[in-house]
This record gives structure tokens, sequence and C-alpha cells, in this order.
């Protein structure tokens, strides 16, 4: 079992967390021997095909207009897309396994080689493709496919959520399945502490990701505008999304907006720098899977304040990597980075504790090794 066919309707510079990991555990299996074909989306003059690492990339027709988001038509119009072009390289290219990122989209270009070429798939849920994920954004949208999410779930293989609340959610969901969970990891070269002596400057707090209610960036700057003014602390968001307008309006309301710094979306290669220079990474959000910044910045040697969701609660040990904090709770949250801004003792051993956490526990080479064991396995099962 050696052949490999990735599909997400997201690759970088596309997207976030899910194309990172697809990336990341392309690369990996191919170091492992595997071979390794992606289908993708087609972006603004990127090459129809490409190779990098060791494995190809095909990207397809379909219709995207920005490259840190994409609408649900457009999901559907790459949903269609795949189930046609798919197949089709499927034929050529005759994998052992389809590993389909986000049950929707990609699931049902998935099932569709499966029905044609009785090809085993499985199905990696990264959080929004599972319904009871993000109610206040997308329960309209799991009503309307919750019936081709269980048709799809029920025919994988194997169905893999990311975390042990992602897991919660999907046995909620549909319970006659097992979920086997395989967590993120994080690029441990690319993302490292900095070395050498800190910036001069007040405590710099970090975030990064879609600029979205989700996140929630409303409670951390109401968290921020609860901290005495003395605290030296400032703020950098990288990332970008429709809620950027009212928060820059709420921080100025807050009479906090001369350090709050909106830094827009940053590739990786230059995020990894940027990290290096932070002090404190925050991470307020309201739902995650398993978040890849958290990783990431943990990986820099960053101490962590998070709310206490699932995802955030497996990688964040309280006292020891960093801090949790009710979610949606602004004065916790205040009091929590004040504590850790005024102590850089603390936030020191912390950020070395993180570190050596995703060190042990968290590396993509892992997470490739047991995609592939799971596709061997249903390999033989077949």
């Amino acid at each position: 079992m050696n052949r490999i066919l990735l599909v997400n309707y997201e690759y970088p510079p596309l997207g976030g967390g899910a194309g990172n990991a697809t990336a990341n555990i392309a690369r990996e299996m191919v170091r492992q021997g595997a071979q390794v074909l992606v289908v993708t989306s087609a972006f603004r003059g990127m090459p129809a095909r490409e190779e990098s690492d060791g494995f190809t990339i095909r990207r397809i027709p379909t219709i995207r207009r920005n490259e840190e988001k994409c609408a649900a038509w457009e999901m559907a119009v790459f949903m269609l897309s795949a189930c046609l072009h798919v197949p089709l390289l499927a034929r050529s290219y005759r994998p052992d396994a389809v590993l389909a990122f986000f049950g929707i989209p990609s699931g049902p270009s998935a099932w569709v080689v499966h029905a044609l070429h009785n090809v085993p798939y499985v199905v990696s849920l990264r959080g929004g493709d599972v319904p009871g994920f993000q109610p206040y954004d997308l329960a309209r949208m799991h009503r309307l496919t919750g019936w081709l999410i269980r048709f799809l779930w029920r025919r994988a293989g194997a169905v893999v959520p990311n975390s042990e609340g992602l897991a919660a959610l999907a046995t909620a969901f549909e319970p006659k399945l097992g979920y086997p969970i395989i967590p993120n990891g994080v690029d441990t070269e690319l993302f490292s502490p900095r070395r050498g002596e800190r910036m001069p400057g007040p405590v710099r707090l970090f975030f990064h990701g879609r600029v979205v209610f989700q996140k929630g960036l409303d409670t951390l700057l109401a968290a921020l505008g609860q901290i005495a003014p003395d605290i030296p602390w400032e703020l950098h968001i990288a990332g970008d999304g429709p809620q950027r307008p009212e928060l820059e309006a709420l921080a100025r309301g807050l009479g906090i907006a001369d350090r709050v710094i909106f830094r827009g979306w940053m590739r990786r290669p230059e995020l990894s720098r940027v990290l290096r220079d932070m002090d404190l990474y925050v991470f307020p959000s309201r739902d995650e899977g398993m978040p890849n910044a958290v990783l990431e910045a943990m990986a820099s040697g960053l101490p962590v304040v998070a709310t206490r969701i699932a995802g955030s609660e497996e990688l964040v040990i309280p006292e020891v990597t960093g801090l949790l904090t009710a979610p949606e709770s602004a004065t916790e949250l205040a009091q929590a980075i004040s504590r850790l801004v005024l102590d850089e003792d603390t936030r020191d051993a912390m950020g070395r504790a993180g570190r050596q956490r995703v060190l042990d526990e968290y590396s993509w080479a892992s997470v490739a090794a047991r995609y592939l064991e799971l596709c061997r396995t249903l390999g033989k099962a077949g």
C-alpha cells in the first residue's frame, strides 16, 4: 500500500490549517516510502501540475476569489469539479487509498473513486465539516447537507477526527461508527524559538488566523480594554476576514487602537519569522478541531493563553505550557494575559515546555505514519 491520493479544496497558499496539514502529510508520506498525488483547487496562475517535495500536485478547475477564504458556493463548485476530475486522475494514477480532507467538499469525489474503482477512502474531519461545529455559522449548512455527510461517512473505510472534541461531535451526529483520532502536527524546523535576546519594547501578544466571529477576537479586545493602562502590551493580529472593520472600530472605542496592529495575511515563512519576535500567544477561539495555530505558537517557544475548548484543551497544559480561560469571558482572559505579561520568567518556562511538548507528541512524521498504517489496514481488509 504505497500509492495515496489526497484531496483537499485548499492547499498552500490557499486556506489555513487543513491545507497546511495536507502539504505536510504528503511530504512525510513520501519520506516514508509512499507515492503521493494531491488534488486541489486551481488559483490565479498557479500551475495545473507541479512537483513538490517528491509528490505531484494537480490543480483542477474551480472558482475561488480569495486566497485565505472560500464561500460555500465556491466549495460546491469545487465539489462538482472534483467529482469529475478526481476519478479521471485516479483511473491513470491507480491509488491504493484516497484521503479526503473535509467530508464536504472533498468527500464526494473520494466516494466516486470508491464506487468506480473499488478504492477505499478515508475522511479526515477538520471541524466545519462536522455537524454541531460552529452552530452560530454553520447550522443551516449542516441541516442541508447532513444526509450527504452521513452517506459519505458510512461508506468510508474510516472517518478520522483530529481531536477528542471533534470525535465527540461526530459521535453525537452518527453514533454507529468508530472514530480513530489522528491529531494535527507541526513543522518544528520551520517554526522554532528565537535565538538571542528579545527585541526591546512592550510585551508582544500574537494571534494568527481568519478574522471571523469563530476566533473570538472581539472577546480578546474586550479583555485588553480591561487591563490596567500602565501594563505594557501590544497585540499583533496576522490574518484577515470580514470582522476586521468591526474589530478596528471596537479597538478605537476601547481606546486601545494604538496598541493593536493588524498585519494582514501572512504566508508561512514570514509567519514563522514573526512568531520568533513575539512573547505570548493568545487564542480566544469559540470552536476548533485541533488548532494548527496553537501548535505553531508552541513550536515557536511561546506560552499560550487559550479558551477552554476542544482542541485547545488537548494542547495547552494549564500552568505548564500556558493558561486556559472560559470561552467568551473577557474578565478571565484579561487576568490571564495580565499575569503573564508581568511575569517574564513564567512566560519563558511555559514556552520551553510547549516547545518540548510538540517535539515529543505532534510531529508530522508521526501523523503521516498513522494515516499510512490506516490506509494499509483498509487495503488488507479490502
